[in-house]
């Protein structure tokens, strides 16, 4: 397997920086948001948007940590059995917020349908958004980000890797063929 780089440091904290303006913008005010991060990417790139609004808006805006594991439709056998279960944050109750679920790539949207399951069990915000840092296309559920990084279209057979500084040592992200 080959992998190529497509979107190296630079173009990724500027994808961030994008969407937490476009955030700024469709929100009307930033008090009642609520960043919620699917682990474990997800979570270092809404702690980033959260940063970057603070910088931009001086509002500390909550970062949850969500676990999907147990919501998920596509675990099967040993993985269903004995599930590798991690906790979930949510720092503030969700009643009546606007919440902003963050992953790192979108591309069936079974993850995300998960996740919408496990916020529910959270409570119900007035309304919940979806920012991806990157969309791939090949969607099986009709699920469509407000927020999107970056757009790669990929073949089935191709895989998106997301390398961060927070677990990997650096910021990129790589297509594999």
């Amino acid at each position: 397997m080959s992998q190529k780089e497509v979107v190296d440091a630079v173009t990724m904290k500027r994808a961030l920086t994008r969407i937490a303006y476009e955030i700024i913008e469709r929100n009307r005010g930033l008090e009642d948001l609520v960043l919620v991060g699917i682990k474990t990417r997800g979570i270092y790139i809404a702690q980033r948007i959260a940063d970057r609004l603070e910088q931009l808006e001086d509002i500390k805006v909550p970062v949850g940590e969500l676990d999907i594991t147990l919501y998920r439709d596509d675990v099967k056998g040993k993985e269903l059995e004995d599930p590798e279960v991690h906790s979930s944050t949510i720092p503030v109750a969700l009643e009546g917020k606007e919440v902003i679920v963050v992953d790192d790539v979108l591309y069936t949207g079974r993850t995300i349908r998960a996740a919408l399951d496990a916020i529910m069990d959270f409570g119900r915000p007035n309304k919940i958004q979806l920012a991806v840092l990157v969309d791939r296309g090949h969607r099986e559920l009709p699920i469509r980000a407000d927020y999107v990084g970056k757009n790669i279209p990929t073949a089935q057979s191709e895989a998106i890797i997301v390398e961060m500084e927070e677990t990997d040592d650096q910021d990129r992200i790589l297509i594999e063929k």
